[in-house]
């Protein structure tokens, strides 16, 4: 019992914790996650709107595009996080220069949530009333329009909780890059948390780590609100 209160003592004293280390550890998680979720919000986007338009339509190529579309979605959305990292280090290395740090993980962050923001936008298209879709179509409305104008601004409630989700998830994912040296609380929390014993560091690491979930959680929300029309 002693030694059970002597080691949560020792957890919340934070004699280990470095502050400035702290903070750099997470501005890169904080880097890894703004970048990451910006370039996965649009090619997310993108494949979403694939999916979502190619199992609607009646032309004979449809069927192949939305074959192959969904196929390296579920494909790469099956593949675990850290396999995907080792999968990607040769890609990661001509594309970035190297396969280390912040800029190291950002491909795999990428190729990793992209997939998975796609079938939520592909659900969130799929709730749009049928009629408003057709409406348009009757006005003579081209692909184009029908995407900017109806699908998108339909849909956009949907897609903001989707890319929240999305971003909460990539918190965790770069917290998974950091143990195998892509910087962030991750990192911290492992490599000098665990690695030397030093449980007040993970703690710190951990609460950070929530923190920022909990504040892409309640903006997300409150965006969401903001843009819903119901």
């Amino acid at each position: 019992m002693s030694e059970f209160i002597n080691a949560f003592a020792e957890m919340f004293s934070f004699e280990n914790v470095e502050w400035d280390d702290v903070l750099t550890a997470t501005n890169e998680t904080l880097y890894m996650t703004v970048i990451s979720t910006l370039f996965t919000f649009v090619f997310g986007l993108v494949l979403g709107i694939i999916l979502f338009l190619s199992s609607k339509s009646e032309h004979a190529a449809s069927a192949p595009v939305y074959g192959v579309t969904a196929f390296l979605v579920n494909l790469f959305r099956a593949i675990p996080f850290i396999i995907l990292i080792i999968l990607l280090i040769p890609f990661t290395k001509v594309l970035m220069g190297t396969i280390m740090g912040s800029q190291g993980a950002l491909p795999a962050l990428i190729i990793g949530a992209s997939p998975f923001y796609a079938r939520l936008v592909e659900i969130g298209l799929k709730e749009i009333d049928k009629g408003v879709i057709e409406a348009a179509e009757s006005m003579g409305a081209n692909t184009w329009t029908i995407i900017w104008k109806v699908l998108l601004p339909e849909s956009l409630p949907a897609l903001i909780s989707g890319i929240t989700v999305t971003a909460i998830m990539l918190v965790g994912s770069t917290a998974i890059a950091g143990v195998i040296g892509a910087g962030g609380l991750g990192n911290l929390a492992y490599m000098v948390g665990f690695t030397r014993n030093q449980s007040d560091v993970t703690l710190v690491a951990t609460v950070v780590i929530l923190v920022i979930v909990f504040i892409i959680q309640i903006l997300g929300d409150l965006t969401a609100k903001a843009v819903d029309k119901r």
